[in-house]
């Protein structure tokens, strides 16, 4: 923790909260803004379904590609340099988008907003705990974890929203107003929260002895695996949510809002319940009781679409159960990737956003193709990736009971 840190922000606290909410949210939300405009992309552009598909590989792949470095660098030049020139680069990017001619120009600008996004949230991450003890830490994060949750699911209502009143373009430039937006705010109001008697010296030999510190750790590796992977159990649905929503459930596009209200508030739920708990139960108790409820709902989604066949009247209801185990577990497992390695809090932010974006690319491009198209499917590879995230945590526990024991004033 940042000497004299809560000197740093004197307004009230929900404000730089939502701050860092919205810089994390900005990534995810960018990832699912133009989802409703495939179709019409493809037909201005005279795009195959691949290409599509690539302009949303190209993205993810870029984001997880940048996020091993956004981290490092604001560990030795600060957080605010960071995050200024991340919002200016995506807001160039977002434009880029917007005027596009061609399908090779827009998967190029897409794969320039990756790179830029990453920014958001892997700093946001290592300033709430510059600033804040681990318990009030598990508050914020948990509220930064709803707008992360909350923006996949909100994405494309807001992209199908702007295709109806204006055009796909028009997608793009809302995006760049965005950027505008958030790079004003934080100019004017985002403190550095990393003194200069912290940072670490920039050159190769010390960035390869951070990464090899934190990639030789198995303790960062599998907390990272437990916090990323899980995740994805419920993106799944996200990213077929066409498919799982209209083809298998029957429900008409503008029928789709329930899907994403019910996802929502999960996640709203669980990081709420996460919030308040925060310094009251041991953190392993609580990501415990966060896979509990993952694993459950998952095994018993997975039985009754083996069993029957799946209807609007049940099938969404466990996708919201998952969003809340997952919510009510992973402010927790954040925080201590983050406090395993203080003096790296910005690579270990990086490192732990890589895993999580490069699973969420593999799925996007490999699994969700693969099992769209059955219900069995999605609720087998929901099941799979959250048992990924949970024996990464059993191992854990028994190889470092310590882990999550209690959380340490810092």
């Amino acid at each position: 923790m940042t000497p004299e840190a809560q000197k740093l922000w004197r307004a009230p606290q929900w404000a730089f909260s939502i701050l860092l909410a919205l810089l994390g949210m900005l990534g995810p939300f960018s990832i699912d803004t133009y989802l409703p405009a495939f179709a019409g992309i493809s037909q201005s552009l005279g795009a195959t379904p691949v290409q599509m598909q690539q302009t949303l590989s190209a993205y993810l792949f870029g984001f997880a590609f940048m996020a091993l470095f956004h981290g490092s660098i604001s560990d030795s030049f600060g957080r605010r340099p960071v995050v200024l020139w991340g919002l200016a680069a995506f807001t160039i990017a977002s434009v880029g988008c917007a005027l596009s001619q061609t399908i090779g120009q827009l998967i190029f600008f897409r794969a320039m907003q990756g790179l830029c996004t990453g920014a958001g949230i892997v700093i946001s991450r290592a300033v709430i705990r510059d600033v804040y003890p681990p318990s009030q830490a598990q508050k914020v994060m948990s509220q930064v974890t709803i707008f992360f949750g909350v923006a996949p699911a909100i994405a494309p209502m807001v992209g199908g929203w702007l295709l109806i009143h204006a055009s796909w373009h028009g997608i793009f430039w809302f995006l760049a107003a965005v950027g505008v937006a958030l790079w004003t705010s934080n100019y004017f109001l985002l403190p550095e929260t990393l003194p200069p008697a912290q940072r670490q010296h920039f050159h190769v030999k010390n960035l390869l002895a951070g990464y090899w510190k934190l990639g030789s750790d198995p303790r960062f590796l599998l907390l990272a695996l437990a916090s990323g992977i899980p995740f994805n159990g419920m993106f799944l649905y996200v990213l077929s949510a066409p498919v799982f929503l209209g083809e298998h459930l029957g429900l008409q596009p503008q029928q789709f809002f329930w899907f994403f209200v019910l996802t929502i508030g999960g996640i709203m739920g669980g990081a709420f319940v996460s919030g308040r708990v925060a310094g009251k139960i041991s953190p392993k108790r609580q990501i415990r009781n966060g896979f509990s409820i993952m694993l459950t709902i998952g095994v018993l989604n997975l039985l009754a679409n083996l069993l029957f066949k799946a209807h609007v009247s049940w099938a969404l209801f466990p996708i919201a159960i998952f969003a809340f185990g997952w919510a009510l577990m992973v402010p927790v497992v954040t925080l201590l990737v983050l406090d395993l390695h203080p003096d790296r809090r910005g690579m270990a932010s990086s490192l732990q956003m890589f895993v999580g974006s490069t699973a969420n690319g593999i799925v996007a491009g490999v699994v969700s193709p693969l099992v769209m198209h059955s219900t069995i499917g999605l609720a087998s590879a929901s099941v799979l990736m959250m048992c990924v995230g949970l024996c990464s945590w059993v191992f854990i526990r028994s190889r470092w009971p310590e882990i999550g024991r209690r959380v340490e004033e810092l």
